[in-house]
Protein backbone atom coordinates (compact mmCIF):
# COMPACT_ATOMS: atom_id res chain seq x y z
CA UNK A 1 0.00 0.00 0.00
CA UNK A 2 2.89 2.35 0.76
CA UNK A 3 4.26 1.82 -2.73
CA UNK A 4 0.90 2.44 -4.43
CA UNK A 5 0.30 5.52 -2.31
CA UNK A 6 3.63 6.98 -3.36
CA UNK A 7 2.75 6.38 -7.00
CA UNK A 8 -0.59 8.10 -6.67
CA UNK A 9 1.04 11.06 -4.94
CA UNK A 10 3.42 11.45 -7.88
CA UNK A 11 0.60 10.90 -10.40
CA UNK A 12 2.53 8.06 -12.00
CA UNK A 13 0.27 5.04 -11.49
CA UNK A 14 -0.15 3.45 -14.90
CA UNK A 15 -2.00 0.44 -13.52
CA UNK A 16 1.08 -1.77 -13.45
CA UNK A 17 2.27 -3.26 -10.17
CA UNK A 18 6.05 -3.39 -10.10
CA UNK A 19 7.03 -4.98 -6.80
CA UNK A 20 10.75 -4.50 -7.28
CA UNK A 21 11.13 -0.76 -7.62
CA UNK A 22 9.20 2.44 -8.02
CA UNK A 23 9.71 3.63 -11.56
CA UNK A 24 9.53 7.29 -12.45
CA UNK A 25 7.61 8.36 -15.56
CA UNK A 26 9.06 11.82 -15.47
CA UNK A 27 12.58 11.22 -16.79
CA UNK A 28 13.12 14.90 -17.35
CA UNK A 29 13.05 15.39 -13.56
CA UNK A 30 15.47 12.53 -12.85
CA UNK A 31 18.10 13.38 -15.40
CA UNK A 32 21.30 14.00 -13.44
CA UNK A 33 22.52 16.46 -16.03
CA UNK A 34 19.61 18.80 -15.31
CA UNK A 35 20.42 19.03 -11.63
CA UNK A 36 23.33 21.34 -12.44
CA UNK A 37 21.66 23.53 -15.02
CA UNK A 38 23.26 26.65 -13.66
CA UNK A 39 26.36 25.00 -12.23
CA UNK A 40 30.00 24.50 -13.11
CA UNK A 41 30.81 27.22 -15.59
CA UNK A 42 34.60 27.91 -15.79
CA UNK A 43 34.86 29.92 -12.56
CA UNK A 44 33.16 27.19 -10.53
CA UNK A 45 35.31 24.57 -12.29
CA UNK A 46 38.47 26.43 -11.30
CA UNK A 47 37.14 26.80 -7.74
CA UNK A 48 36.41 23.07 -7.65
CA UNK A 49 39.99 22.22 -8.71
CA UNK A 50 41.68 24.78 -6.45
CA UNK A 51 39.30 24.09 -3.57
CA UNK A 52 39.77 20.33 -3.76
CA UNK A 53 43.55 20.30 -4.25
CA UNK A 54 44.46 22.92 -1.65
CA UNK A 55 43.49 21.22 1.56
CA UNK A 56 45.53 19.72 4.35
CA UNK A 57 48.38 18.60 2.08
CA UNK A 58 50.25 21.89 1.75
CA UNK A 59 50.21 22.26 5.54
CA UNK A 60 51.38 18.68 6.20
CA UNK A 61 53.49 17.49 3.24
CA UNK A 62 56.32 20.13 3.25
CA UNK A 63 57.92 18.43 6.22
CA UNK A 64 57.78 14.98 4.58
CA UNK A 65 59.04 16.22 1.20
CA UNK A 66 61.99 17.97 2.84
CA UNK A 67 62.71 14.94 5.01
CA UNK A 68 63.24 12.79 1.91
CA UNK A 69 65.64 15.14 0.08
CA UNK A 70 67.28 16.99 3.03
CA UNK A 71 67.81 20.31 1.22
CA UNK A 72 65.86 23.40 0.21
CA UNK A 73 66.70 23.32 -3.51
CA UNK A 74 65.58 19.75 -4.24
CA UNK A 75 62.51 20.31 -2.04
CA UNK A 76 61.30 23.28 -4.12
CA UNK A 77 62.17 21.40 -7.32
CA UNK A 78 60.03 18.43 -6.24
CA UNK A 79 57.07 20.72 -5.49
CA UNK A 80 57.31 22.30 -8.94
CA UNK A 81 57.79 18.91 -10.64
CA UNK A 82 54.74 17.49 -8.87
CA UNK A 83 52.71 20.39 -10.27
CA UNK A 84 54.00 19.68 -13.78
CA UNK A 85 53.11 15.99 -13.44
CA UNK A 86 49.63 16.84 -12.14
CA UNK A 87 49.11 19.25 -15.07
CA UNK A 88 50.26 16.66 -17.64
CA UNK A 89 48.01 14.05 -16.08
CA UNK A 90 45.06 16.45 -16.04
CA UNK A 91 45.61 17.28 -19.73
CA UNK A 92 45.42 13.57 -20.53
CA UNK A 93 42.23 13.41 -18.50
CA UNK A 94 40.91 16.43 -20.42
CA UNK A 95 41.16 14.48 -23.68
CA UNK A 96 39.47 11.50 -22.04
CA UNK A 97 36.77 13.70 -20.47
CA UNK A 98 35.84 15.41 -23.72
CA UNK A 99 36.06 12.18 -25.72
CA UNK A 100 33.90 10.21 -23.24
CA UNK A 101 31.59 12.74 -21.61
CA UNK A 102 30.40 10.60 -18.74
CA UNK A 103 30.74 11.32 -15.05
CA UNK A 104 32.65 8.93 -12.82
CA UNK A 105 36.25 9.89 -13.46
CA UNK A 106 38.43 6.94 -14.43
CA UNK A 107 35.54 4.46 -14.37
CA UNK A 108 34.01 5.10 -17.85
CA UNK A 109 37.47 5.42 -19.44
CA UNK A 110 38.61 2.04 -18.13
CA UNK A 111 35.25 0.60 -19.18
CA UNK A 112 35.65 1.83 -22.76
CA UNK A 113 39.30 0.81 -23.11
CA UNK A 114 39.58 -2.47 -21.21
CA UNK A 115 36.06 -3.64 -20.41
CA UNK A 116 34.10 -4.09 -17.18
CA UNK A 117 36.64 -5.94 -15.02
CA UNK A 118 39.30 -3.19 -14.69
CA UNK A 119 36.50 -0.64 -14.32
CA UNK A 120 34.94 -2.68 -11.54
CA UNK A 121 38.28 -3.10 -9.77
CA UNK A 122 38.76 0.65 -9.88
CA UNK A 123 35.32 1.35 -8.43
CA UNK A 124 35.80 -1.43 -5.86
CA UNK A 125 39.10 0.05 -4.66
CA UNK A 126 38.00 3.67 -4.87
CA UNK A 127 34.65 3.28 -3.14
CA UNK A 128 35.88 1.15 -0.26
CA UNK A 129 39.48 2.34 0.26
CA UNK A 130 40.99 5.35 -1.48
CA UNK A 131 38.09 7.81 -1.63
CA UNK A 132 36.58 7.29 1.83
CA UNK A 133 40.00 7.02 3.50
CA UNK A 134 41.07 10.25 1.84
CA UNK A 135 37.83 11.91 2.97
CA UNK A 136 38.38 10.61 6.51
CA UNK A 137 42.02 11.74 6.66
CA UNK A 138 41.15 15.24 5.45
CA UNK A 139 38.37 15.55 8.02
CA UNK A 140 40.70 14.31 10.75
CA UNK A 141 43.19 16.99 9.73
CA UNK A 142 40.40 19.55 9.97
CA UNK A 143 39.44 18.26 13.41
CA UNK A 144 43.00 18.47 14.71
CA UNK A 145 43.52 22.06 13.53
CA UNK A 146 40.08 23.10 14.78
CA UNK A 147 40.54 21.56 18.23
CA UNK A 148 44.20 22.50 18.85
CA UNK A 149 43.49 26.11 20.01
CA UNK A 150 41.29 24.71 22.80
CA UNK A 151 44.10 22.53 24.18
CA UNK A 152 47.16 24.83 24.42
CA UNK A 153 50.38 23.07 25.28
CA UNK A 154 49.14 19.55 24.57
CA UNK A 155 47.57 17.41 21.88
CA UNK A 156 43.76 17.34 21.81
CA UNK A 157 42.16 14.06 22.96
CA UNK A 158 41.62 11.54 20.19
CA UNK A 159 37.95 11.15 21.14
CA UNK A 160 37.40 14.88 20.55
CA UNK A 161 39.24 14.79 17.22
CA UNK A 162 37.30 11.77 15.97
CA UNK A 163 33.91 13.12 17.04
CA UNK A 164 34.61 16.46 15.39
CA UNK A 165 35.79 14.72 12.21
CA UNK A 166 32.65 12.57 12.15
CA UNK A 167 30.51 15.67 12.62
CA UNK A 168 32.27 17.32 9.68
CA UNK A 169 31.58 14.29 7.49
CA UNK A 170 27.90 14.30 8.47
CA UNK A 171 27.49 18.03 7.72
CA UNK A 172 29.27 17.80 4.36
CA UNK A 173 27.24 14.72 3.38
CA UNK A 174 23.95 16.43 4.27
CA UNK A 175 24.84 19.60 2.37
CA UNK A 176 25.75 17.72 -0.82
CA UNK A 177 22.69 15.47 -0.53
CA UNK A 178 20.31 18.39 -0.21
CA UNK A 179 21.44 20.55 -3.12
CA UNK A 180 24.07 20.73 -5.85
CA UNK A 181 23.93 24.52 -5.70
CA UNK A 182 24.34 24.58 -1.93
CA UNK A 183 27.39 22.33 -2.19
CA UNK A 184 28.88 24.52 -4.91
CA UNK A 185 28.21 27.75 -2.99
CA UNK A 186 29.85 26.25 0.11
CA UNK A 187 32.80 25.19 -2.04
CA UNK A 188 33.20 28.69 -3.47
CA UNK A 189 33.05 30.27 -0.01
CA UNK A 190 35.60 27.87 1.48
CA UNK A 191 37.87 28.29 -1.55
CA UNK A 192 37.80 32.05 -1.02
CA UNK A 193 38.57 31.54 2.69
CA UNK A 194 41.50 29.23 2.04
CA UNK A 195 42.91 31.58 -0.61
CA UNK A 196 43.00 34.27 2.10
CA UNK A 197 45.42 32.27 4.27
CA UNK A 198 47.39 31.20 1.20
CA UNK A 199 47.67 34.86 0.17
CA UNK A 200 48.70 35.91 3.69
CA UNK A 201 51.51 33.32 3.78
CA UNK A 202 52.70 34.15 0.26
CA UNK A 203 52.63 37.93 0.73
CA UNK A 204 54.38 37.63 4.09
CA UNK A 205 57.09 35.53 2.47
CA UNK A 206 57.58 38.02 -0.37
CA UNK A 207 57.88 40.88 2.14
CA UNK A 208 60.46 38.93 4.16
CA UNK A 209 62.41 38.14 0.98
CA UNK A 210 62.39 41.84 0.07
CA UNK A 211 63.76 42.55 3.53
CA UNK A 212 66.72 40.26 2.82
CA UNK A 213 65.61 37.05 4.57
CA UNK A 214 67.46 34.85 2.09
CA UNK A 215 70.09 33.15 4.25
CA UNK A 216 68.20 29.82 4.25
CA UNK A 217 68.42 29.67 0.44
CA UNK A 218 72.22 29.83 0.27
CA UNK A 219 73.85 26.60 -0.89
CA UNK A 220 70.34 25.24 -1.28
CA UNK A 221 71.50 21.97 -2.88
CA UNK A 222 74.27 21.31 -0.36
CA UNK A 223 74.02 18.05 1.63
CA UNK A 224 70.99 16.96 -0.37
CA UNK A 225 70.02 13.28 -0.44
CA UNK A 226 69.28 12.46 -4.06
CA UNK A 227 68.38 8.94 -5.17
CA UNK A 228 65.60 7.26 -7.09
CA UNK A 229 63.98 6.01 -3.90
CA UNK A 230 64.25 9.33 -2.02
CA UNK A 231 62.92 11.33 -4.96
CA UNK A 232 60.06 8.86 -5.44
CA UNK A 233 59.08 9.03 -1.77
CA UNK A 234 59.28 12.83 -1.89
CA UNK A 235 56.99 12.75 -4.94
CA UNK A 236 54.54 10.57 -3.04
CA UNK A 237 54.22 13.17 -0.30
CA UNK A 238 54.11 16.07 -2.75
CA UNK A 239 51.51 14.39 -4.95
CA UNK A 240 49.34 13.77 -1.89
CA UNK A 241 49.07 17.56 -1.62
CA UNK A 242 48.17 17.77 -5.34
CA UNK A 243 45.63 14.95 -5.18
CA UNK A 244 42.36 16.17 -6.65
CA UNK A 245 43.76 17.32 -10.00
CA UNK A 246 41.35 14.91 -11.73
CA UNK A 247 38.20 15.83 -9.81
CA UNK A 248 36.33 17.62 -12.63
CA UNK A 249 36.32 14.38 -14.63
CA UNK A 250 33.99 12.93 -12.01
CA UNK A 251 31.26 15.43 -12.89
CA UNK A 252 31.73 15.81 -16.66
CA UNK A 253 27.99 15.25 -17.26
CA UNK A 254 27.25 18.31 -15.11
CA UNK A 255 29.64 20.69 -16.84
CA UNK A 256 28.24 23.34 -19.14
CA UNK A 257 30.07 23.03 -22.47
CA UNK A 258 32.71 20.53 -21.20
CA UNK A 259 34.70 20.75 -24.44
CA UNK A 260 35.65 24.29 -23.47
CA UNK A 261 35.25 24.51 -19.71
CA UNK A 262 37.03 21.28 -18.69
CA UNK A 263 40.44 22.06 -20.27
CA UNK A 264 40.10 25.75 -19.42
CA UNK A 265 39.56 24.95 -15.75
CA UNK A 266 42.53 22.57 -15.77
CA UNK A 267 44.93 24.92 -17.60
CA UNK A 268 44.16 27.74 -15.18
CA UNK A 269 43.50 25.85 -11.95
CA UNK A 270 46.45 23.45 -11.59
CA UNK A 271 49.26 25.88 -12.59
CA UNK A 272 47.69 28.36 -10.14
CA UNK A 273 47.94 25.74 -7.40
CA UNK A 274 51.54 24.93 -8.40
CA UNK A 275 52.61 28.57 -8.15
CA UNK A 276 50.89 28.86 -4.77
CA UNK A 277 52.57 25.73 -3.43
CA UNK A 278 56.07 26.78 -4.49
CA UNK A 279 55.61 30.28 -3.08
CA UNK A 280 54.21 28.91 0.20
CA UNK A 281 57.26 26.67 0.62
CA UNK A 282 59.54 29.61 -0.15
CA UNK A 283 57.70 31.57 2.54
CA UNK A 284 58.24 28.77 5.05
CA UNK A 285 61.99 28.80 4.37
CA UNK A 286 62.25 32.56 4.88
CA UNK A 287 61.58 32.09 8.61
CA UNK A 288 62.70 28.49 9.22
CA UNK A 289 65.86 26.56 8.45
CA UNK A 290 65.58 23.03 7.15
CA UNK A 291 66.21 21.67 10.64
CA UNK A 292 63.58 23.92 12.21
CA UNK A 293 61.00 22.98 9.61
CA UNK A 294 61.62 19.27 10.19
CA UNK A 295 61.23 19.77 13.95
CA UNK A 296 58.02 21.77 13.64
CA UNK A 297 54.82 19.97 14.65
CA UNK A 298 52.68 22.20 12.41
CA UNK A 299 54.63 24.15 9.81
CA UNK A 300 51.92 26.73 9.04
CA UNK A 301 51.30 27.37 12.74
CA UNK A 302 55.04 27.88 13.37
CA UNK A 303 55.15 30.30 10.45
CA UNK A 304 52.17 32.21 11.87
CA UNK A 305 53.71 32.39 15.35
CA UNK A 306 56.91 33.91 13.96
CA UNK A 307 55.39 36.30 11.43
CA UNK A 308 51.83 37.23 12.44
CA UNK A 309 52.46 37.56 16.20
CA UNK A 310 49.14 38.44 17.97
CA UNK A 311 47.13 37.55 14.86
CA UNK A 312 48.66 34.06 14.62
CA UNK A 313 45.31 32.53 15.70
CA UNK A 314 43.99 33.05 12.18
CA UNK A 315 46.32 30.34 10.85
CA UNK A 316 44.61 27.29 12.46
CA UNK A 317 41.22 28.88 11.73
CA UNK A 318 41.83 29.28 8.02
CA UNK A 319 43.66 25.96 7.76
CA UNK A 320 40.46 24.41 9.15
CA UNK A 321 38.51 26.21 6.41
CA UNK A 322 41.00 24.89 3.86
CA UNK A 323 40.68 21.27 4.94
CA UNK A 324 36.88 21.35 5.20
CA UNK A 325 36.74 22.87 1.69
CA UNK A 326 38.91 20.07 0.35
CA UNK A 327 36.69 17.49 2.06
CA UNK A 328 33.57 19.11 0.56
CA UNK A 329 34.98 18.99 -2.96
CA UNK A 330 36.05 15.38 -2.50
CA UNK A 331 32.59 14.37 -1.25
CA UNK A 332 30.86 16.14 -4.15
CA UNK A 333 32.90 14.38 -6.84
CA UNK A 334 33.26 10.93 -5.22
CA UNK A 335 29.49 10.66 -4.84
CA UNK A 336 29.26 10.75 -8.63
CA UNK A 337 31.57 7.74 -8.91
CA UNK A 338 29.24 5.70 -6.70
CA UNK A 339 26.34 6.90 -8.83
CA UNK A 340 27.95 5.85 -12.14
CA UNK A 341 29.09 2.46 -10.79
CA UNK A 342 25.55 1.80 -9.52
CA UNK A 343 24.11 2.85 -12.88
CA UNK A 344 26.35 0.29 -14.64
CA UNK A 345 25.23 -2.48 -12.27
CA UNK A 346 28.61 -2.71 -10.52
CA UNK A 347 27.21 -1.55 -7.19
CA UNK A 348 23.81 -1.72 -5.53
CA UNK A 349 21.29 -0.38 -8.02
CA UNK A 350 19.79 2.03 -5.51
CA UNK A 351 23.13 3.89 -5.42
CA UNK A 352 22.43 5.11 -8.96
CA UNK A 353 19.03 6.58 -8.07
CA UNK A 354 18.24 10.31 -7.93
CA UNK A 355 16.31 12.23 -5.30
CA UNK A 356 12.92 13.26 -6.73
CA UNK A 357 12.84 16.52 -4.81
CA UNK A 358 16.53 17.48 -4.71
CA UNK A 359 17.74 16.00 -8.02
CA UNK A 360 20.97 14.84 -6.34
CA UNK A 361 22.50 11.33 -6.15
CA UNK A 362 21.67 11.29 -2.43
CA UNK A 363 22.01 7.50 -1.84
CA UNK A 364 25.51 7.51 -3.34
CA UNK A 365 26.65 10.48 -1.25
CA UNK A 366 25.19 8.98 1.94
CA UNK A 367 26.91 5.66 1.25
CA UNK A 368 30.22 7.44 0.78
CA UNK A 369 29.80 9.38 4.03
CA UNK A 370 28.99 6.23 6.04
CA UNK A 371 32.10 4.42 4.79
CA UNK A 372 34.24 7.47 5.60
CA UNK A 373 32.93 7.54 9.18
CA UNK A 374 33.81 3.86 9.57
CA UNK A 375 37.43 4.70 8.69
CA UNK A 376 37.51 7.29 11.48
CA UNK A 377 36.72 4.73 14.20
CA UNK A 378 40.04 2.77 14.14
CA UNK A 379 42.90 4.39 15.98
CA UNK A 380 45.52 4.02 13.25
CA UNK A 381 43.96 5.55 10.15
CA UNK A 382 47.32 7.05 9.19
CA UNK A 383 48.49 3.66 7.94
CA UNK A 384 46.12 4.19 4.99
CA UNK A 385 48.26 7.11 3.84
CA UNK A 386 51.21 4.72 3.35
CA UNK A 387 49.52 3.00 0.45
CA UNK A 388 46.95 5.59 -0.62
CA UNK A 389 49.25 6.96 -3.33
CA UNK A 390 50.36 3.43 -4.19
CA UNK A 391 46.76 2.42 -4.91
CA UNK A 392 45.63 5.55 -6.76
CA UNK A 393 48.68 5.71 -9.02
CA UNK A 394 48.06 2.16 -10.17
CA UNK A 395 44.75 3.35 -11.62
CA UNK A 396 46.01 6.79 -12.67
CA UNK A 397 48.68 5.07 -14.75
CA UNK A 398 46.21 2.51 -16.10
CA UNK A 399 43.78 5.28 -17.08
CA UNK A 400 46.40 7.29 -18.94
CA UNK A 401 47.54 4.06 -20.62
CA UNK A 402 43.89 3.60 -21.67
CA UNK A 403 44.19 6.90 -23.55
CA UNK A 404 47.15 5.49 -25.50
CA UNK A 405 45.28 2.24 -26.20
CA UNK A 406 42.16 4.02 -27.47
CA UNK A 407 44.26 6.08 -29.91
CA UNK A 408 44.56 2.79 -31.81
CA UNK A 409 41.43 0.83 -30.86
CA UNK A 410 38.82 3.63 -30.84
CA UNK A 411 39.90 5.89 -33.68
CA UNK A 412 36.28 6.66 -34.53
CA UNK A 413 35.69 8.59 -31.28
CA UNK A 414 35.60 12.35 -31.63
CA UNK A 415 38.44 14.08 -29.76
CA UNK A 416 37.76 17.80 -29.27
CA UNK A 417 41.01 17.92 -27.30
CA UNK A 418 43.98 15.90 -28.54
CA UNK A 419 47.21 16.00 -26.52
CA UNK A 420 50.55 14.96 -28.07
CA UNK A 421 51.08 11.22 -27.60
CA UNK A 422 54.35 11.87 -25.76
CA UNK A 423 52.43 13.32 -22.79
CA UNK A 424 50.44 10.16 -21.89
CA UNK A 425 53.55 8.04 -22.54
CA UNK A 426 55.58 10.10 -20.06
CA UNK A 427 52.80 10.07 -17.46
CA UNK A 428 52.42 6.29 -17.82
CA UNK A 429 56.16 5.70 -17.34
CA UNK A 430 56.26 7.98 -14.29
CA UNK A 431 53.26 6.13 -12.84
CA UNK A 432 55.11 2.83 -13.17
CA UNK A 433 58.09 4.29 -11.30
CA UNK A 434 55.84 5.69 -8.57
CA UNK A 435 54.14 2.33 -8.07
CA UNK A 436 57.37 0.28 -8.02
CA UNK A 437 59.54 2.72 -6.04
CA UNK A 438 58.04 2.17 -2.56
CA UNK A 439 58.04 -1.61 -3.05
CA UNK A 440 61.74 -1.59 -3.97
CA UNK A 441 62.99 1.10 -1.59
CA UNK A 442 60.87 0.41 1.49
CA UNK A 443 58.92 -2.86 1.10
CA UNK A 444 56.07 -3.22 3.60
CA UNK A 445 53.19 -5.64 4.07
CA UNK A 446 50.76 -2.74 3.59
CA UNK A 447 51.49 -2.74 -0.15
CA UNK A 448 50.88 -6.51 -0.35
CA UNK A 449 47.58 -6.08 1.52
CA UNK A 450 46.61 -3.34 -0.91
CA UNK A 451 47.26 -5.55 -3.94
CA UNK A 452 45.37 -8.45 -2.36
CA UNK A 453 42.38 -6.23 -1.64
CA UNK A 454 42.31 -4.97 -5.23
CA UNK A 455 42.45 -8.54 -6.56
CA UNK A 456 39.74 -9.67 -4.13
CA UNK A 457 37.39 -7.53 -6.21
CA UNK A 458 37.61 -10.25 -8.88
CA UNK A 459 35.78 -12.65 -6.56
CA UNK A 460 33.07 -10.09 -5.82
CA UNK A 461 32.72 -9.32 -9.53
CA UNK A 462 32.34 -12.99 -10.44
CA UNK A 463 29.76 -13.73 -7.75
CA UNK A 464 27.58 -10.63 -7.81
CA UNK A 465 28.08 -8.92 -11.18
CA UNK A 466 28.96 -11.53 -13.78
CA UNK A 467 26.81 -14.49 -12.65
CA UNK A 468 24.16 -12.49 -10.75
CA UNK A 469 22.93 -15.34 -8.58
CA UNK A 470 19.18 -15.31 -7.98
CA UNK A 471 19.53 -15.48 -4.19
CA UNK A 472 21.44 -12.21 -4.23
CA UNK A 473 18.68 -10.58 -6.29
CA UNK A 474 16.01 -11.83 -3.87
CA UNK A 475 17.84 -10.10 -1.03
CA UNK A 476 18.69 -6.86 -2.83
CA UNK A 477 15.33 -6.17 -4.51
CA UNK A 478 13.26 -5.71 -1.31
CA UNK A 479 16.07 -3.58 0.16
CA UNK A 480 16.07 -1.43 -2.97
CA UNK A 481 12.29 -1.00 -2.85
CA UNK A 482 12.22 0.06 0.80
CA UNK A 483 15.18 2.42 0.42
CA UNK A 484 13.39 4.03 -2.54
CA UNK A 485 10.33 4.72 -0.44
CA UNK A 486 12.36 5.93 2.53
CA UNK A 487 14.65 8.27 0.56
CA UNK A 488 12.14 9.16 -2.20
CA UNK A 489 14.55 8.38 -5.02
CA UNK A 490 13.96 7.08 -8.54
CA UNK A 491 16.06 5.56 -11.33
CA UNK A 492 17.77 8.00 -13.70
CA UNK A 493 16.57 8.53 -17.23
CA UNK A 494 17.56 5.73 -19.52
CA UNK A 495 20.01 6.96 -22.15
CA UNK A 496 18.92 5.81 -25.59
Amino acid sequence: MGEEGLRKRKGEDKGRGDKQSIQSHEPQRTNLQKQAKHFLFPLCGICMIVGTIIGSGIFVSPKSVLGNVDAVGPCLTVWAACGVLATLGALCYAELGTMITKSGGEYPYLMEAFGPIPAFLFSWTSLLVTKPSSFAIICLSFAEYASTPFYPGCDPPQAVVKCLAAAAIVVITIVNSLSVKLGSYLQNFLTAAKMIIVTIIIVSGIVLLAQGKTENFKDSFKDSKISVSSISLAFYNGLWAYDGWNQLNYITEELQNPYRNLPLSIIIGIPLVTVCYVLINISYFTVMTSTELLQSQAVAVTFGDRVLYPASWIVPLFVAFSTIGSANGTCFTAGRLVYVAGREGHMLKVLSYISVKRLTPAPAIMFYGVIAIIYIIPGDIETLINYFSFAVWIFYGLTVFALIVMRFTRKELERPIRVPIIIPVVVTLISIVLVLAPIISAPELAYLYCILFILSGLIVYALFVHFKFSWAQKISNPITMHLQMLLEVVPPEEVA
